[in-house]
């Protein structure tokens, strides 16, 4: 209880301390910023006291759906600019609502499409940011010309699709946590429905009518019911009959509702295949356990380093949660698994700080010393460094899906198969952490024991012998399942589990934490079999006919240690994190009602498999 008392009075002591800081160091105003459209964007401007003609400093910014608060020109943030060692470097910190949130002007649309610039009329993001620069570089004095951007989570996807400005004086952005494609990313995972997001639709489906400083939305927000958050996913019925219930006039529900497949409404939201003709540096941020924007970071790095091979093109995934290397804990945990210590200031310090630094203060023709891939094993738990990602010199590993039980390196050839039942009305607990069912999205899953699972006949497991020596996956993994169903429709989720041995020591900070056998998630995904083929065309499963269904899990770097298991779980439910599958081939799944929801016998046979890249 001292440490907690003392580190809460640090934390708080801390945040006066940077306040006063940048009240003695820094001056704010405040401006409406016009785009080529002519529509005005409300901008809050930080300069430091010093500057002049002979002391000149660069601007950072970050364009935010989420609020530039406090607002007026008297009030001030705590910190200023990503971290605090840049905010006492001092930079011209620049922070902008975007078009229809907050003070700003304009209709808000969730993940701006890119259009084509034929005219003034056409804005976009892109058009936004280029805007924004090219005034500031004007019109604030004794700037030096350049200027860098950042942001995380829905800023992340800003910071992203404003690399592609080309304003001359861009020459650092860092997305971070960015969003690249929504069918993919936060509220769909490869088109099935993120029901933990199902709290969050205010935030984003509200128009404003008048300029606001403060949440307009707020009275539409659900109120917590129970201090056991899975009681309000248990009586919400049918995903159709929570929508009728909560979210009848917000307007980006309802696209989603509209919109089950991916068609040319969430193609135009797909921001990677634009990510062209980016000639700047580009740092992209990540958590491994970021359950919000796992994929965004990896795939936007990737097509930048696909695409442009002019860009300074770095990236940066560390053992975080989602925005988790902004802030420092101290000892760093995900749920119940520690990690080391400072780890969010050792990036702040090493990548993020020199980053910035070096392109925005020294040299930004020269690349910075960095690596290419900045990446920390989660099993091993360090910071390792490549000069690709994933790394060249990994080397592809099956783990086939034994009907014994046994997750196997060699195929068995045989016909025979795993088999479970699986009833949408008694779908499998995402997590048994109730109290986070409360929050705003989900986050502890991502590395939560996976031992409560165990117990469910509808969930089958797949286990390696004890290891007799480290094994490190490295890259990305491809599920390769071969399933049967007696219905139409099916999810399939698959699980990578790393286990503890028998006789791990336990955690001294975590008391009430089983470390012995442990099952700690290490990565996981679901895949629809309705989109088996293509995600612009569903097709309904031919019952008990053999099928395959592939899909990628993302990237992961862990090495499961001598002495542990690898264990790999499957099932067809993970509730309330994905909404129900109703296992009846609806056209539209999010019309469901009760009486579509089919049991259904499932098998994965024994030709199935994971498809991983190892490190030796």
């Amino acid at each position: 209880m001292r440490k907690i008392v003392a580190l809460i009075l640090f934390l708080t002591s801390f945040s006066i301390f940077s306040q006063e800081d940048i009240l003695a160091n820094y001056d704010k105003r405040e401006v409406y910023i016009p785009m080529r459209d002519g529509t005005k964007l409300f901008t809050a401007i930080y300069s430091p006291k010093d500057i002049s003609s002979s002391k000149k400093y660069p601007i950072l910014m970050q364009r935010t759906c989420y609020s530039i608060a406090p607002y007026g020109e008297d009030k001030y943030k705590k910190i200023l600019g990503p971290n605090t060692f840049l905010q006492k470097d001092k930079y011209i910190f620049v922070y902008q609502d975007v078009r229809g949130r907050y003070m700003s002007e304009g209709t808000f649309t969730n993940m701006t499409p890119q259009v084509e610039h034929k005219t003034k009329k056409d804005v976009d993001e892109s058009t936004d940011t280029f805007d924004t620069i090219d005034w500031l570089i004007k019109n604030v004095k004794n700037n030096n010309g350049k200027v860098g951007q950042y942001g995380t989570s829905y800023p992340g996807f800003y910071t992203a699709v404003g690399t592609l400005a080309n304003h001359p004086a861009l020459v650092a952005s860092s997305p971070q946590a960015p969003i690249s494609d929504f069918f993919f990313d936060d509220f769909h995972h490869n088109g099935a429905f993120i029901m933990g997001y199902f709290k969050t639709f205010p935030v984003f489906g509200v128009q404003k009518t008048k300029p606001e400083n403060k949440a307009w939305y707020s009275d539409q927000s659900i109120k917590t019911i129970s201090r056991d958050g899975s009681i309000f996913y248990k009586e919400i019925g049918t995903l159709k009959e929570a929508v009728n219930s909560y979210y009848k006039d917000n307007f980006f529900m309802q696209e989603i509702v509209t919109h089950p497949n991916y068609d040319e409404f969430w193609k135009s939201r797909n921001l990677l295949p634009h990510l062209k003709g980016i000639d700047h540096a580009v740092m992209t941020v990540g958590g491994w356990y970021d359950a919000e924007d796992l994929t965004g970071p990896l795939n936007i790095y990737k097509t930048i380093e696909k695409n442009n091979p002019k860009a300074k093109n770095t990236i940066v995934m560390g053992p975080f949660s989602h925005g988790g290397w902004s802030r420092e804990a101290g000892k760093h945990y995900h749920n119940d698994i520690y990690f080391g210590d400072s780890i969010a200031t050792f990036y702040q310090k090493n990548m993020e700080y020199k980053f910035f630094n070096h392109y925005l203060k020294e040299k930004s023709k020269d690349a910075v010393e960095l690596p290419e891939a900045y990446m920390f094993d989660t099993g091993n738990k360090e910071w390792k460094t490549f000069q690709n990602w994933p790394p060249k010199e990994s080397t592809k590993l099956n783990f086939y899906l034994s009907s014994n039980g046994k997750l196997e390196t060699q195929k068995s050839g045989s016909s025979n198969f795993s088999e479970y039942y699986s009833d949408p009305n008694n779908p499998v607990p995402s997590s048994i952490n109730y109290a986070e069912y409360n929050g705003f999205t989900p986050r502890n899953y991502m590395s939560e024991d996976q031992r409560f699972a165990l117990s469910r006949p509808d969930v089958v497991t797949f286990t390696t012998d004890y290891l007799t020596e480290d094994i490190t996956l490295a890259g990305e993994i491809m599920a390769k399942l071969k399933i049967a169903s007696t219905a139409t429709d099916a999810d399939f989720i698959v699980k990578i589990i790393d286990i503890y041995p028998s006789d791990e020591p336990q955690n001294k900070d975590k008391p009430n934490v089983l470390c012995a056998n442990y099952h700690q998630m290490v990565r996981s995904e679901v895949m629809p079999t309705r989109f088996r083929n293509s995600f612009e065309k569903p097709e309904a499963l031919t019952p008990n006919a053999t099928t395959e269904v592939s899909f990628r899990l993302q990237d992961i770097l862990h090495t499961f240690k001598k002495g542990h298991k690898i264990q790999i779980q499957v099932q067809s439910t993970w509730y309330p994190l994905i909404a129900v599958n109703p296992q009846k081939f609806l056209e539209n799944p999010y019309l469901v009602e009760k009486q579509d929801y089919t049991k259904a016998f499932i098998k994965i046979f024994e030709e199935s498999h994971l498809e991983v890249e190892i490190l030796k």
